[in-house]
């Protein structure tokens, strides 16, 4: 019997030398594998809480925007009624042409409708000012 078994000794070596081979491999896949899965749910997480952070820094950029937005276009009809006549034309992205050159006695007429454009300007300026700082200050 002992010589049946000493015949077939480097094949058992061999099975056995391969059987701790595939459990080795197959314990390193296994373990790789569940830190794999860890990191998955892990990574899912993170991008669902990444998500709603998103999701309420732009709302709070909406509520920003609409909010400057309102107190521009309050400033704005300030403006238009306080200076009357002037015609400004804020939300035109096109530069206006070059208005004929005011005669000696338009002077006074010009100077009222320059001083609202720049009245309307100076508004839309300080509300950008005002929205890139909220928008600043969001997080």
């Amino acid at each position: 019997m002992w010589g049946l078994i000493n015949g077939y000794l480097s094949y058992i070596k061999a099975f056995a030398i391969g059987a701790v081979l595939c459990g080795v491999f197959y314990g390193g896949f296994h373990v790789g594998n569940l830190r794999y899965l860890e990191y998955k749910v892990s990574v899912e997480a993170t991008a669902k809480i990444q998500e709603a952070k998103v999701e309420s820094i732009t709302k709070q950029q909406e509520l920003v925007t609409k909010g400057i937005t309102n107190e521009y276009e309050a400033k704005l009809a300030a403006v238009k009624s306080f200076y009357g006549r002037v015609q400004l034309n804020p939300s035109s992205g096109s530069m206006s042409g070059i208005p004929p050159a005011p005669k000696g006695t338009d002077a006074e007429t010009a100077y009222p409708i320059l001083a609202g454009q720049c009245a309307a300007a100076t508004a839309q300026l300080t509300s950008l000012q005002d929205w890139v700082n909220a928008q600043v200050g969001i997080k």
